[in-house]
């Protein structure tokens, strides 16, 4: 019989709540009709998609009129940094903006010239650098041209929360427009109250435990985008064509629901599990360093370094001792590959190489965080063993 697990792997995939598979099977059995269809079959799944479009405008403060959905973060992204997205009174965006930390979604699969292109600076925690970001915008204002800002609410890998707020009130001070990739932070800390100043944010639903392959691009007051992110038919105002996933969109809505109703308890809950895991490494592993400790972060996410420990072996070790966590980004088809996000930090490329990430979810419990805890003191008293003998 095999033990039981522990899987804190939230930031890669959550998994699927109950209540979302609930809704997504009655979609899958009671909606067959196509949306777009004007028998009562179709206007059933309209209504379907038009209510998950309020569950999840509501998550973020938005309009549900603003919500297009998408088959997930990435189309999502890459849409808005086509160089499709506008703002009533503002000329089209010609530069781009784009943090060093950001996924790779954002940093690979936008559509500006490298020529136009430009990479903002973080600190050593990982937070972008308010200063360079106001310089940049300053000039270019000067020369007369318009900049898109791409900067995530919440990094992937770290867990740090960037100053969206901010960064957005310079943004409209110097006449560009800001994305943000809202992927890790949506459904995990209030997203809301900063949205009136962003122009575009997108979503992933998997990363709040409804089924792959559905996300979002939620636009701002006076935001629009070009028509044809997918050409085809007229579907999401004309804006993606294609027949739209039914039953994802309703698990997206029914989990955007969930994580809104205890969004305030669960950030407390994860945090205190969090912090519970991070004390035990430090005491297992006193020379283990925790990644973007002076910056605010996600509660659910936990990044960290052992010296001489390679994440390679690590992750095998982990997982052969029931324990599912990550080296950084699912973004690598399986391989473990030097972080970005550290290296834009100014982390050492041999401590960058050990980095692991802890990342907790809606089914993550006490017993999980000593699970690993339980898994990480057997791979560090090797590690231990191996210096001494080596000494």
């Amino acid at each position: 019989m095999e033990r039981q697990r522990a899987y804190l792997d939230h930031n890669a995939t959550s998994p699927v709540r109950p209540e979302v598979a609930e809704a997504v099977a009655r979609a899958l059995t009671e909606l067959p009709g196509n949306p777009s269809s004007i028998h009562r079959e179709g206007r059933a799944a309209r209504s379907a998609i038009e209510a998950a479009r309020g569950q999840v405008a509501a998550l973020m403060g938005a309009a549900p009129a603003r919500v297009v959905f998408t088959s997930g973060g990435t189309e999502a992204a890459n849409a808005v940094l086509s160089g499709a997205l506008r703002r009533r009174g503002l000329p089209a965006p010609t530069r781009l903006l784009i943090g060093a930390t950001e996924h790779p979604c954002c940093l690979q699969g936008h559509g500006f010239a490298s020529a136009a292109t430009e990479i903002l600076p973080v600190d050593a925690d990982g937070v972008l650098r308010l200063d360079a970001l106001e310089a940049r915008l300053l000039a270019l204002a000067a020369e007369g041209v318009t900049a898109l800002v791409s900067v995530q609410a919440a990094n992937n890998e770290t867990g740090v929360i960037q100053p969206l707020g901010r960064v957005a009130a310079l943004t409209c001070q110097h006449g560009a427009l800001l994305h943000s990739d809202a992927v890790q932070a949506a459904g995990r800390v209030l997203v809301a109250h900063n949205i009136s100043g962003v122009d575009a944010l997108t979503l992933s639903g998997h990363k709040l435990g409804a089924p792959k392959g559905i996300g979002a691009v939620v636009l701002g007051d006076g935001a629009t985008l070009e028509p044809g992110l997918v050409r085809g038919g007229g579907q999401e105002s004309r804006l993606r064509g294609g027949t739209e996933n039914v039953p994802g969109i309703v698990g997206f809505g029914v989990a955007a629901q969930s994580a809104r109703a205890a969004l305030a308890a669960e950030a407390d809950r994860l945090a205190r599990l969090r912090d519970a895991i991070e004390a035990g490494v430090r005491a297992r592993a006193p020379d283990a360093v925790v990644f973007g400790t002076g910056a605010e972060r996600l509660p659910n996410t936990l990044c960290l370094a052992m010296p001489g420990l390679k994440a390679e072996t690590a992750l095998i070790a982990l997982d052969l001792d029931g324990v599912a966590v990550s080296s950084g980004a699912a973004c690598a088809s399986g391989k473990v590959s030097r972080s970005g996000v550290l290296a834009a930090m100014g982390v050492d490329p041999a401590l960058s190489a050990g980095a692991l990430r802890v990342s907790l979810g809606w089914n993550s419990r006490q017993d999980d965080g000593e699970r690993f805890l339980a898994a990480f003191d057997r791979l560090v008293s090797s590690l231990y063993k191996r210096r001494e003998r080596a000494a």
